[in-house]
């Protein structure tokens, strides 16, 4: 085990960066109080979260040969950049669980797997089940594309006709075309069942094109690995960042605060340790995971730009099935 890198257990697990946050252990989590609460948030969605898809359709084809960064839902977006395609943590499903169980989205997925342009390049950051759906990696229509995924969850890809599964560690790196594509820490957890807890590898990606770095982050807390990760890579010209599911009071000790899901201001700090010159907010708006209102990551998230050394511009937030093109993200 001398040899073996920190995340890296001798029963075969893994664990954060070193330095990171640890649990609380004053966290009483129970379903009873969640729903309870849960009933008193205001599900109300504003008619400006969500473009219609007709619209997404055609925006698809008028950037066909653009561009453009396309967000589904969540954590799922499209980022086209050259010749290559690439979608992210994609669920398409309506409940973020095994089966009929599991949170159900309030907003459906901006396009249908059917509906997708091809794509040459899967990207999955871990096995939580609003990121990893095996309902659509077995429904996925181009299971020609490369995966790109944490150590131990390439079975999900292999035994579904998938032959291009890469498995990760931490700061290995692909290629494919143009881009080269390498897999960094996240301070997170991995768990679907009740017997498999941190047994797979989770983490986020940094996107190389040309002369632009994009950092697609896992679910993450805030950690000190991320001045570490900008040093080595900064400065990072956009990053994709959680800014929602973060409050669980009362039955976390303090309200608006988790170590596996940065809240925005969080997200924020996050940008900043990346050098990052452009944040954009995402995992927010399409399902209930916590207990903060729906819409209150996206005005908390650019309403604190300022404090973080972003003007408001820099701090972005998509609408649900929104298509820009990448020159006018980067401007």
């Amino acid at each position: 085990m001398e040899n073996k890198p920190y995340h890296h257990l001798k029963n075969g697990t893994f664990r954060n960066p070193e330095g990171s946050p640890v649990r609380d252990m004053k966290f009483n989590w129970s379903y009873k109080v969640f729903n309870q609460e849960k009933k008193k948030l205001d599900m109300t969605i504003p008619k400006d979260h969500v473009i219609e898809k007709s619209e997404v359709i055609k925006s698809l084809e008028e950037n066909e040969n653009n561009n453009y960064i396309l967000w589904i839902g969540h954590a799922t977006f499209l980022i086209k950049l050259g010749n290559t395609t690439i979608i992210t943590d994609p669920v398409f499903e309506k409940n973020m669980g095994p089966l009929i169980f599991g949170p159900k989205r309030f907003v459906d997925p901006a396009i249908n797997l059917k509906e997708l342009p091809n794509i040459d390049l899967f990207l999955l950051t871990h096995n939580h089940y609003d990121h990893l759906s095996t309902r659509t990696i077995q429904r996925f229509p181009y299971k020609k594309a490369k995966v790109a995924t944490a150590l131990k969850l390439g079975k999900y890809f292999t035994r579904n006709g998938f032959n291009d599964v890469n498995e990760l560690d931490w700061y290995d790196e692909i290629k494919i075309n143009d881009i080269k594509i390498t897999f960094v820490p996240a301070v997170h957890w991995s768990k679907r069942s009740l017997w498999d807890t941190n047994r797979t590898l989770w983490g986020s990606f940094l996107i190389e094109y040309k002369d632009k770095k994009f950092f697609f982050a896992c679910d993450t807390g805030y950690g000190n690995i991320y001045k570490e990760l900008g040093k080595k890579y900064g400065p990072i010209d956009l990053t994709f960042i959680n800014i929602g599911a973060y409050n669980f009071y009362p039955m976390a000790p303090k309200k608006d605060k988790s170590i596996y899901h940065t809240n925005p201001e969080e997200a924020l700090k996050i940008g900043q340790d990346l050098k990052s010159k452009k944040v954009l907010g995402m995992h927010w708006g399409t399902v209930v995971l916590s207990l903060e209102p729906i819409m209150e990551p996206g005005k908390r998230f650019k309403n604190s730009s300022n404090r973080y050394g972003y003007h408001s511009d820099d701090v972005i937030i998509f609408k649900i099935g929104q298509v820009e093109k990448l020159e006018n993200i980067l401007k």
